[in-house]
């Protein structure tokens, strides 16, 4: 036992680089399952066919656009100039509008010093090498096909080696797809729908680069009590402070009441037809995440730390049923 333990936690260490790739793999392998099990024994398509399209159809509809993304926005941020932004000019009459109305000194400055931590926070792992990212990938698709192709052998394995009885391991797993469709596509909705309303919000206003504040929008939604709707509040201060008040109040009055309350009317429809996450589950699983696995901690946080609360919940289930058999079984004998 002892020889197997040390074991198993030297090979935790030496697999801790390809952590994201058996986490992405897991959450793709749950989103994925209900189509794989369509197609396979409902249409009776080629198991491996099945994954393989999967797999190709996984990287044209999230992995490709998600990484265009993410270097469309590195390369917009490096490319900002004092001519498409006059980034300076806005620091400066946002201080002073901060300093007079707000009496807060260099609030502009102290609030980019803490976009520009996240920033760094969020990217990591899209400013690393492409190999790293390729080899990731690589090492994602080859666990997930064998998960699909020899699905019945994994999901057997598992309930073999689940350290908890079959029926709480059943549950487990159904309780872990309904957060993990909760954390993904839930969020993913919500994020994506308010980033292409925050994007409509500033074409409607003229201001520039709607799609560049699009995205950076749908990237903040990932970011729990932040969000979208705050980047309603310095492009409305900027509209103040250049004498265009009226449409300093819209602008802040469209993120902060439309765009807002859009969030929470999804999140009520998406709790009652995927699943329910609590806030706090978001707030914490980004802190924990981020460090971890840059920006796809946005996802993988939230869905490791509701993991790991439900197998407490299932351990404490296993131990309040030991207790009761031993009082059964207390009584009983005498």
């Amino acid at each position: 036992m002892v020889s197997i333990i040390l074991l198993g936690c030297f090979l935790l260490y030496a697999l801790s680089g390809l952590f994201s790739s058996i986490l992405g793999a897991i959450v793709l392998f749950t989103i994925f399952r209900p189509l794989y099990l369509f197609l396979v024994e409902k249409k009776g398509w080629n198991k491996s066919l099945v994954a393989l399209l999967i797999i190709f159809s996984s990287l044209i509809v999230i992995v490709i656009p998600f990484l265009s993304l993410s270097f469309m926005v590195i390369d917009k941020i490096a490319s900002i100039n004092h001519n498409t932004f006059p980034i300076q000019e806005w620091l400066t009459k946002i201080d002073a509008f901060a300093a007079q109305k707000l009496n807060q000194q260099h609030f502009a400055e102290n609030t980019l010093q803490k976009l520009g931590t996240l920033a760094t926070d969020l990217f990591p792992s899209i400013l690393g090498s492409a190999a790293s990212i390729i080899l990731t990938l690589l090492v994602l698709y080859f666990l997930l096909y064998f998960m699909l192709t020899q699905r019945n052998e994994f999901e057997a394995g598992l309930l073999k080696y689940a350290p908890f009885r079959e029926q709480h391991a059943l549950k487990f797993a159904e309780a872990m797809r309904n957060s993990t469709y909760s954390n993904v596509l839930g969020q993913g909705i919500v994020a994506i729908t308010q980033g292409s309303l925050l994007g409509l919000g500033f074409y409607a206003f003229q201001i520039p680069d709607p799609i560049f504040w699009a995205v950076i929008g749908t990237f903040m939604s990932f970011l729990p009590v932040v969000g979208a709707p705050t980047l309603c509040i310095p492009a409305g201060i900027i509209f103040i402070a250049n004498d265009h008040t009226i449409k300093g109040v819209l602008i802040i009055a469209y993120g902060l009441l439309f765009i807002g309350n859009i969030d929470n009317v999804l999140r009520v429809i998406i709790n009652k037809r995927i699943g329910n996450t609590h806030p706090i589950i978001s707030v914490i699983g980004v802190f924990i995440g981020l460090p971890l696995f840059g920006i796809l901690g946005l996802v993988f946080g939230p869905v490791l730390l509701s993991y790991f609360l439900l197998l407490l919940e299932i351990y404490e289930t296993n131990r309040l049923a030991a207790d009761r058999l031993e009082r059964i079984r207390t009584n009983t004998e005498t």
